[in-house]
């Protein structure tokens, strides 16, 4: 008997739907992170005994930004060694304390504008997430130039809330947005690329750090983002 004949038509085929649906599956976790950190975030906001707590307690607040770091250097570092379900039960308690975090920006905010900034932050991630899927450039060097500007953002950050500099505050914004913006697309790519190679049974593990990726960008695009679309209560 003689083996069947190769087929490039029908292995490319294969691959991308396998890729297709990696895909599909890290953007749903991603979305329903993302839901799941709005409601905690509306249900911190209209909780008033949460919000006395957080406002009498300054500890919990380090507890939250404590675990939500240990979390995330957790996951990110011990991907490989857990279970996919525990890796994505860490990834949605990670949503929740976010959304905790966030709940005091409906109380600086108006709801109608974070509204508008959270659907113009859609609308840029979705547009940069099809480019990073579509292209086909390497963005490689350009997204190892955004993470290394991120360290400078974080530093920058820190520098302003001793110096209190209104015209540091918008370069960090548009910064913010410019770095943010761009590792959609590089993130978007990377997850793809990771795909193409990964094993079936690793499929449950790519899903939850591409959504975890992905998730950053997007929460992070989105509070830069309010600082230039969102209308203070005041």
């Amino acid at each position: 008997m003689y083996p069947p004949p190769y087929n490039a038509g029908s292995m490319q085929q294969q691959v991308a739907s396998r890729v297709s649906q990696a895909m599909k599956r890290v953007f749903l976790k991603m979305t329903l992170a993302l839901l799941v950190t709005a409601f905690v975030s509306l249900w911190g906001a209209t909780s008033h005994a949460y919000l006395n707590f957080i406002g009498t307690h300054n500890w919990a607040i380090w507890a939250l930004i404590i675990g939500e770091f240990a979390i995330l250097f957790g996951v990110t570092g011990a991907m490989r060694r857990m279970s996919s379900s525990l890796a994505t039960g860490l990834f949605y308690l990670f949503a929740v304390i976010n959304g905790l975090l966030m709940a005091p920006i409906f109380l600086i905010y108006t709801e109608a504008s974070i509204a508008k900034t959270f659907f113009i932050t859609a609308g840029t991630f979705g547009a940069m997430a099809v480019y990073g899927y579509f292209t086909n450039r390497d963005l490689s060097r350009i997204g190892n130039i955004l993470y290394m500007a991120i360290w400078g953002l974080i530093i920058a950050t820190i520098v302003n809330i001793f110096m209190h500099s209104g015209p540091l505050d918008w370069i960090i914004s548009i910064a913010g947005v410019v770095i943010f913006t761009g590792l959609t697309a590089w993130d978007t790519q990377q997850i793809k690329n990771m795909a193409l190679v990964m094993p079936d049974s690793k499929t449950g593990h790519l899903a939850t750090m591409g959504a975890l990726m992905l998730y950053l960008d997007f929460v992070n695009l989105f509070l830069y983002l309010l600082r230039f679309f969102g209308n203070s209560r005041d």
